[in-house]
């Protein structure tokens, strides 16, 4: 089964969603603000290698730019990112599927989503 991360009242997860709905895909839905993963996923995570960092991050989210992050990322441990993305579900990047412990997509793009097999 698939996890889904999601902030529900985000418009592209919400389209994420319904195309999990469409092709009959189970999920548990999770909403990011109220339950964002752990520090120890994010970590485990950022070791398969699938994707960079930085792609964990809602660079476009108002809490990113509050923090400035953009400058101070590069200098910061990883340990330091995923405690960072953990302590606060609106930094990272909506939606997250998961598969058995596997990160699968961050971000919605239908034909990626449309490539995913139940």
């Amino acid at each position: 089964m698939y996890t889904f991360y999601w902030y529900p009242k985000c418009s592209t997860c919400q389209k994420a969603k319904r195309k999990l709905d469409e092709m009959g895909i189970a999920y548990e839905a999770i909403d990011l603000k109220l339950t964002p993963p752990t520090s120890t996923q994010l970590m485990d995570w950022f070791k398969q290698d699938k994707f960079p960092i930085k792609k964990f991050f809602n660079s476009s989210g108002l809490v990113y730019r509050d923090l400035h992050l953009k400058d101070q990322l590069p200098t910061m441990a990883t340990t330091e990112k995923a405690e960072l993305l953990a302590s606060n579900g609106m930094l990272i990047k909506r939606p997250l599927l998961i598969k058995d412990g596997k990160i699968v997509q961050i971000g919605y793009k239908e034909s990626e989503y449309e490539a995913i097999k139940k």
